[in-house]
């Protein structure tokens, strides 16, 4: 499955809290995010509409090592 090309900031947050990550605080634009599962985790969101593609791919490929599945079945799972 490809990366979805028209994900904005606020869509990735809602699918990302299947995976118990929830708004931690707010730097400008900027989103941090965090989760408790598999141990304390952060990832930052740029509050974007679209969210660029790399920017995804790098989101995405630190939240599937952190949570020891590979980036495309999270991509399935998320989206």
């Amino acid at each position: 499955m490809k990366l979805p090309r028209n994900i904005d900031a606020q869509q990735l947050i809602k699918a990302l809290q299947k995976y118990v990550y929830q708004p931690s605080r707010q730097a400008g634009s900027h989103l941090r995010l965090t989760t408790q599962q598999n141990g304390q985790h952060h990832i930052t969101i740029p509050n974007h509409d679209p969210l660029r593609i790399g920017t995804l791919n790098t989101i995405l490929t630190e939240v599937a090592q952190h949570l020891e599945i590979s980036k495309q079945e999270l991509i399935e799972r998320l989206f």
